[in-house]
């Protein structure tokens, strides 16, 4: 340098930028002692960025894990039902009640006594073989005819009869009937009877048995 200029003055101390003052607080000079009435500084803030982001990250994770842990519960029931319905088709088919009863089992209707089969019924002989006709007539003076018949009871019990006599012409013609009825008759028995019939008949008429009835008893 020339020694015609003189040196650059030494540089000065810069003031250092105060804060500016947050609401609520009073500004004070510089170098000057805080006030006892101001409010107290407030706390600085803390920077809770990471907090927010690993809450943020730890919650995905939570519900995801929940989300997995359903579908895959679903999963495992809708295999199950798969595998049970296979099952069920693939089973052969069985009637109810064609089991063999196990050994020692008795039917509880067999197990009762056996009704014996009733003896056949051997049918009674018929019961116009059991009447026969002795004498048939027409009374002389007033023309009615009438037939004596010889009932023998060949049943095997007591029993009653009733017989129906028809009288018929020369030609086959009914002219006129009559009944005859017994009283009880014991199984071998015989009884003789008559049959009355009603009204003149011409001469040769003749006696026919029409009906035998015979009533146990």
């Amino acid at each position: 340098m020339s020694d015609n200029f003189p040196p650059p003055p030494p540089e000065q101390p810069q003031p250092q930028p105060q804060p500016s003052p947050e609401a609520g607080q009073q500004q004070h000079p510089v170098g000057a002692p805080p006030s006892p009435w101001a409010a107290p500084a407030a706390p600085p803030r803390k920077q809770r960025t990471g907090l927010i982001v690993t809450l943020a990250v730890g919650g995905g994770l939570v519900v995801a894990g929940a989300v997995v842990a359903l579908v895959y519960s679903v999963m495992n029931s809708l295999s199950d039902e798969l595998a049970l319905r296979t099952e069920r088709s693939d089973a052969p088919f069985s009637t109810p009640y064609d089991e063999e009863p196990e050994e020692g089992y008795e039917d509880e209707y067999d197990a009762g006594p056996v009704e014996p089969e009733p003896e056949a019924i051997v049918p009674e002989p018929s019961a116009e073989k059991d009447v026969t006709i002795t004498k048939c007539t027409r009374d002389s003076t007033i023309g009615w005819p009438h037939a004596e018949l010889k009932v023998v009871n060949e049943s095997g019990g007591t029993a009653s009869y009733v017989v129906f006599v028809t009288f018929v012409d020369g030609k086959g013609a009914k002219v006129t009937d009559g009944i005859a009825t017994t009283d009880e008759l014991a199984p071998g028995k015989s009884a003789t009877v008559k049959a009355q019939g009603l009204g003149e008949v011409p001469s040769g008429t003749k006696c026919r048995i029409d009906q035998v009835e015979r009533y146990p008893l």
